[in-house]
């Protein structure tokens, strides 16, 4: 009979112990989910701040470059066209004609601040995504250390209550990007 006891004793220990390593590894895992979540919406952050700047700057160059380009053209044809209306032959105004009439440079700035643009809402979408994610870290993590039994293992081990990621202050204030 001493023994059974014995043995009921180590087996309820047993379990508690189990019990304990179970919920200890749940929390841990949910601990780590939560830090590589808050490291993604950092992550995404620091696309943002590697690429807009970038993007802007090289956006901003190729328009200089076409607005000059487009100047030099224009200003080439008025100067090679330079006819005095009382003095033009017929030749000379086809000649003029045809030639205001030919295609300028295919200019590409246009294009270039779409792609910016698509960029700009690209990263904005992947940090909301990111802080979506991270959100539903901390709420997964916070609601596994309020349930009971966990709850006792988490104060045992000193899991604290995480964070919901909040927008600093002013951040409903949208962002101006300049060209110049």
């Amino acid at each position: 009979m001493k023994n059974k006891k014995m043995w009921i004793i180590i087996g309820v220990v047993a379990v508690v112990v189990i019990w304990l390593i179970a919920g200890y590894n749940g929390l841990v895992s949910k601990e780590e989910s939560l830090a590589e979540a808050k490291s993604n919406v950092e992550n995404a952050y620091q696309r943002r701040a590697d690429l807009i700047g970038n993007l802007v700057e090289t956006v901003k160059g190729y328009a200089a470059h076409e607005q000059e380009t487009l100047t030099a053209v224009t200003d080439a044809r008025v100067k090679g066209f330079d006819i005095d209306p009382a003095t033009v032959s017929a030749e000379q105004l086809k000649t003029y004609i045809n030639a205001v009439g030919e295609a300028y440079p295919d200019l590409k700035a246009n294009q270039n601040f779409l792609d910016l643009q698509s960029q700009l809402e690209g990263t904005e979408n992947r940090i909301t995504t990111e802080r979506r994610r991270y959100n539903e870290a901390v709420k997964e993590y916070n609601t596994s250390i309020r349930k009971f039994p966990t709850t006792i293992i988490a104060s045992l081990f000193g899991f604290d209550k995480a964070e919901n990621w909040e927008a600093q202050e002013g951040a409903e204030v949208v962002p101006t990007v300049s060209f110049q």
